[in-house]
């Protein structure tokens, strides 16, 4: 298992870690199998989304901030309900295809941390499963 740092300077952000997964998959040497992506955080998360354009991470961004605000007379006495209810819709592992040593996304495809509850250092955890 490798661990990745993943430091965000930003309340409420989307870090593309895609680069940092492919080098753990090289690293690896494993050309065929499964690639898992675990986030060990309450108040974060791991998605695919689009990499592409960056609108599309300000706009995923700003309509998780409405539909969860960050005050909404939650009861949680560490002041951040809205971040575990966040971490929990979007998830906290995504798996990816290995195919001759490399992660198989769509061509627009990239794999994002999602901080909640920043600025933090956190860390991802990647799992390379060979077959």
């Amino acid at each position: 298992m490798k661990e990745i740092e993943v430091k965000t300077s930003k309340h409420t952000q989307m870090r593309d870690i895609t680069r940092e997964i492919q080098a753990a998959v090289t690293e690896s040497g494993v050309t065929e199998g499964i690639c898992m992506v675990f986030v060990p955080h309450t108040t974060a998360a791991v998605t695919i989304n689009e990499n592409a354009d960056p609108d599309v991470v300000r706009d995923f961004t700003m309509e998780i901030n409405k539909i969860v605000p960050w005050e909404d007379g939650y009861h949680h006495m560490e002041g951040n309900s809205a971040a575990h209810l966040k971490s929990s819709m979007i998830g906290f592992s995504e798996q990816i295809i290995i195919e001759n040593g490399k992660l198989v996304l769509g061509v627009w495809q990239g794999i994002y941390f999602c901080e909640y509850d920043g600025p933090r250092r956190r860390k991802v955890y990647v799992k390379i499963m060979e077959g």
